[in-house]
């Protein structure tokens, strides 16, 4: 378990769930704003997630209509990053700052409709698959440098990989180490770089690097865009003491970074934009403020003074000045899709008969938690578990939500009745928060007129998934989010419903158990044509949600703001924050 973008909602999700904390960043003057929210955005962004080609992943990037070079962007955040040392980089936030100073073989080319292009980062394309997804090679770009001018190249490359095997690198991603070595326990196969010793799984030639996985991995290109797998040049690399100033090889370097105060990033004059096909680079440094409290940098946002008129905000606007926010400051807020589903889990070892799941689902209060939770801002009500932001997602609407948001707690009567449940207890257990108190009544309210028994269970917030990562915990109903650690479906339903995940701990938090959902992810994860794979993670999120794993929510939103003086303020729809690359500071 690590800070990933769907570990960001897993692990702070928490207080999202009940403040809107987590509801989307975009470009600005948003196409969903001020309409129903009902499915808007999640229409107008589904993703197609190309593979670009080799002309794809030539520099420089296409340039913003309109911008200029030059400036200073101030931000404004109310906690320091916890990790840049790339391979300890997983957090969502993290990612925002490192996608500026650390390049990684592949990456996502963002259009200016949000729409994403995989194309070669460090590499010529997106790399050549042999024996089914088994092998994997790329060839490194010429003049690519790091900071002080020497050539990024395949050592680099291989050193990135290996030191994540160290044991001081505890909080980036585990996948690729897995699929090196074949084992999740994979330190007991190869404890990092550090005494001399390579990988047998990687091999170099010139400017050559190849990968021998131990299973096939189709998509493997997609998840060498993770900052965990940028390059480390082993004679910088300072081990546990690198995490605070890494070397860059992007647009931009740490000038200063005084901890929980501040960071100022410069150019890094050794950047040759004509090797990068994914950023633009626009203003000169930017300036990180932190220990500043959302609703104080939201309040100077909306004021829009002096050097704030150059700032842009790190964190959403809390739910506490949306509405001064839409009032005063409108042009200036961006919002749109995240890239994270909520969601209620329901037990499949304490709920198992399928009727009384399909009451629960029929009388859910979608519409009434929602408006609690921060209305339209909160999100776009869900069908499924699967974003509209990753590859081949369809709205299927199984549970007729889209139709009857409120919940119908007669038709859920009903069915209840029918299959002889009338009366069943359900324990509900919520986060012990303000907010999540009035939806604990919604819920209650819906759940007793459809028939059951309702018993709510307040946890303090802290120890939430602590409490409900137990299998034998004591609950029928749950709040969750997810989001996928790249745009395909792999890192959606494979932690999320394959039966070996359902473990003290684990992921698979609704404990479903179920061999036509294992042997469906086990052939999408096979499948070497992209587009046909995208289609069968499709029918999973159709599948699991038919067997009334949970309750759809939102496709969950998030609001920003910035001040008057910046333009193209954009998101990255990977990891929900705001582009640095792609913005500009006005003339």
């Amino acid at each position: 378990m690590s800070f990933s973008r769907r570990n960001f909602l897993i692990a702070t999700g928490v207080a999202a769930a009940s403040s809107s904390v987590l509801t989307a960043c975009s470009s600005g003057n948003s196409s969903s704003a001020g309409k129903t929210g009902k499915q808007e955005a999640a229409k107008a962004h589904t993703s197609s997630v190309k593979i670009g080609t080799a002309e794809d992943s030539k520099g420089p990037a296409p340039e913003v209509t309109g911008a200029k070079k030059g400036g200073k962007v101030s931000l404004l955040n109310d906690d320091d990053f916890s990790h840049l040392d790339p391979q300890r980089v997983y957090y969502a936030w993290n990612s925002l700052a490192a996608i500026v100073l650390s390049r990684t073989l592949t990456g996502y080319k963002v259009g200016d409709d949000g729409t994403q292009t995989l194309v070669g980062d460090l590499a010529t394309d997106t790399g050549t698959m042999k024996d089914g997804g088994k092998t994997w090679s790329f060839t490194l770009k010429d003049g690519v440098k790091w900071e002080d001018g020497s050539d990024v190249n395949v050592d680099d490359v291989r050193h990135g990989f290996e030191r994540a095997f160290a044991t001081f690198i505890t909080e980036g991603a585990t996948y690729v180490q897995g699929w090196l070595t074949g084992s999740q326990d994979f330190r007991k196969s190869y404890s990092g770089p550090f005494k001399g010793k390579h990988l047998k799984s990687i091999e170099t030639s010139g400017k050559t690097i190849t990968f021998h996985l131990a299973e096939a991995r189709p998509d493997f290109n997609y998840v060498l865009a993770m900052h965990s797998y940028a390059p480390t040049q082993a004679k910088h690399d300072t081990k546990q003491n690198y995490d605070k100033k890494p070397f860059s090889n992007g647009p931009y370097r740490i000038k200063s970074h005084v901890t929980d105060k501040s960071m100022v990033l410069v150019r890094n004059e050794h950047w040759d934009p004509n090797t990068d096909p994914i950023r633009n680079a626009y203003p000169d440094e930017f300036d990180f403020t932190f220990g500043i409290e959302a609703e104080t940098a939201a309040d100077r946002l909306i004021a829009d003074a002096g050097a704030d008129q150059y700032a842009v905000s790190w964190r959403t606007v809390p739910q506490s000045r949306q509405q001064q926010a839409t009032a005063k400051a409108k042009d200036r807020l961006f919002e749109d899709l995240s890239s994270g589903t909520s969601l209620y889990w329901i037990n499949q070892t304490r709920v198992t008969d399928i009727k009384v799941r399909e009451a629960i689902i029929k009388a859910w209060p979608t519409a009434g938690i929602r408006q609690l939770q921060g209305g339209e801002h909160r999100g776009d009500y869900a069908t499924g578990v699967m974003s509209p932001l990753v590859a081949g997602y369809k709205s299927q609407d199984v549970w007729g939500k889209l139709a009857k948001p409120a919940g119908d707690p007669a038709a859920a009567k009903a069915v209840l009745k029918k299959a002889g449940k009338l009366g069943t207890k359900v324990v509900y257990a919520y986060q012990n928060d303000p907010i999540n108190a009035k939806v604990k009544v919604v819920v209650e309210n819906a759940l007793k007129a459809a028939g059951f028994d309702v018993v709510s269970k307040a946890i303090d917030s802290t120890t939430w998934y602590d409490q409900i990562g137990k299998i034998d915990n004591q609950f029928d109903i749950y709040w969750g989010g997810w989001s996928a650690d790249w745009p395909t479906g792999f890192s959606v339903f494979q932690p999320l419903f394959q039966g070996d995940q359902v473990r003290d701990e684990g992921t698979n938090y609704c404990h479903l158990k179920n061999a036509d959902v294992d042997a469906a992810i086990k052939a999408a994860t096979l499948e070497t044509d992209q587009n046909k794979a995208n289609e069968m993670w499709a029918a999973l999120d159709k599948q699991v949600t038919e067997l009334g794993a949970f309750i759809p929510d939102v496709y969950m939103k998030r609001l920003y703001l910035h001040g008057s003086k910046l333009a193209n303020v954009k998101m990255d729809p990977n990891f929900d924050g705001c582009m640095l690359y792609k913005m500009y500071v006005k003339a």
